[in-house]
């Protein structure tokens, strides 16, 4: 008992040091030495609980095959919730998913390209330091990705450790996953009831957040309808506890949603919108309060009001973590392609505050597209290449082609001090990849006890 003891005191001194791969080795090498499952029992079970609350999640899955009592307490829901709330406390836990994919082929609308003749796809996590230094490669199973009818697969968003995965780039797809690699496991969601056979042509647009109110995780599908132009607005809610999707009704009034970004922040998803009316089209951020589920909008900045048809909107969330942001891109300004604004104060739209614009960057004049905060308030932004030539534009971003490979197809991922000005680069090889998303990342637990989730 007194070597047990040793261990777990070792174990506590440990609790706030970065290299949490020794604790895991020390945990290991004490159990396999004293046969820890028998002894495990006998030490205060309140001691356990409060030390596993601190481990990473690699070491928590493999403390699961210590004994019964530790795998009961750790797929608990309450020790998920409690481990995920000590995670979020923990600034060195923090890290970015960077999805990339590569083809023969690619066509690019606003901040993001559709691959075809897909080569290679990878996705990695990064630490967000300031070597932005890779903390693992994970790869999506197989088995559903056999499934898929795109040439490549949409990361909605990230929450609480989920990744919710879409089919959906190009053609109508009713694919939606949700995924979780650091436990490797994986939701299919069912057919949502809005489909091209049931309502015809439409667009949509997919959210992902956390419902706190009931403790569950949720995906909103936003569909306009195409009756005659734009038809009524359509909403739709997954709910991961019931396993089912449930209609919203109309969101009033109809607009048009892109579908390449969405930001949760405060309970709320939030999405770039269009309405067009007899008097004009303009923008506005459309919210869906997933508790309450109400719909609810926010206004733009007053310069980003009027519809453009070279203007690409992307949101996101603020560096604090309290708001949004909005990034701003018009073709036409190719000596300020880029604007970042911050809602300095949630929900007060008098704080929309233009942070930085930026032009193309570079002798080769690559074009910065943001992507999303960093902890220390830095952006990260994708530098992409020049666009060659123009094809039909999209609703809410102006779309370009690149033709076979005639046109070099780079991409740097940088990071941008805000006070400073200054770009550094962070060594993630671009070259090749047309696709590129950047998603702000963290381990969980969650999915640890879903019955429909499957392992791979």
């Amino acid at each position: 008992m007194f070597f047990v003891s040793i261990i777990l005191v070792r174990c506590y001194s440990y609790l706030n040091v970065q290299d949490m791969d020794d604790i895991q080795e020390d945990i290991t090498k004490g159990m396999q030495e004293l046969k820890f499952e028998a002894m495990a029992l006998s030490f205060p079970q309140e001691i356990i609980h409060e030390i596993l609350l601190r481990l990473p999640v690699k070491s928590l899955i493999k403390c699961t095959s210590v004994c019964k009592a530790w795998r009961s307490m750790i797929m608990n829901k309450r020790f998920t919730r409690a481990h995920l709330s000590q995670i979020n406390n923990m600034n060195d836990r923090h890290l970015f998913l960077v999805h990339r994919v590569s083809g023969r082929e690619s066509s690019t609308s606003g901040h993001r390209a559709i691959v075809s003749k897909v080569t290679e796809e990878v996705y990695s996590l990064h630490y967000d330091n300031q070597a932005f230094d890779e903390y693992a490669k994970i790869e999506f199973p197989i088995a559903p990705k056999q499934e898929v009818l795109n040439e490549h697969l949409r990361v909605v968003g990230t929450c609480d450790g989920l990744i919710c995965l879409a089919d959906d780039m190009f053609c109508y797809c009713y694919n939606f996953f949700i995924w979780n690699p650091a436990i490797r496991k994986l939701v299919t969601l069912p057919r949502p009831a809005i489909t091209f056979r049931t309502h015809g042509g439409y667009n949509a647009s997919i959210g992902f957040g956390f419902d706190a109110n009931t403790n569950d995780y949720k995906v909103v599908r936003v569909v306009t309808l195409q009756h005659e132009g734009v038809g009524p607005t359509l909403a739709e809610v997954y709910s991961l506890a019931t396993g089912s999707w449930t209609s919203v009704g109309s969101v009033t009034p109809s607009c048009q949603l892109s579908r390449a970004s969405q930001a949760f922040v405060n309970g709320a998803l939030h999405w770039p919108a269009l309405r067009r009316t007899d008097y004009g089209s303009h923008y506005f951020i459309l919210t869906f309060e997933v508790g309450s589920k109400l719909f609810r909008e926010i206004r733009v900045p007053k310069s980003l009001i009027e519809y453009n048809y070279h203007l690409g909107l992307w949101l996101s969330i603020s560096g604090d973590g309290k708001s949004i942001a909005l990034f701003s891109m018009d073709y036409r300004c190719e000596d300020s392609f880029l604007e970042v604004w911050v809602m300095k104060e949630y929900g007060m739209e008098e704080s929309w505050t233009k942070l930085i614009t930026l032009g193309p960057q570079g002798p080769e004049r690559l074009l910065p597209r943001a992507s999303c905060f960093r902890k220390n308030g830095e952006v990260l932004l994708i530098l992409s290449g020049a666009k060659v030539a123009f094809s039909t534009g999209s609703i809410l971003s102006n779309q370009y082609t690149f033709y076979g490979h005639r046109a070099k197809s780079n991409h740097e991922l940088v990071s941008l001090d805000l006070v400073s000005k200054t770009i550094k680069n962070l060594g993630i090889s671009g070259e090749g990849y047309q696709y590129c998303n950047v998603d702000s990342y963290k381990e969980s637990l969650v999915l640890s006890d879903q019955t429909d989730a499957v392992s791979y």
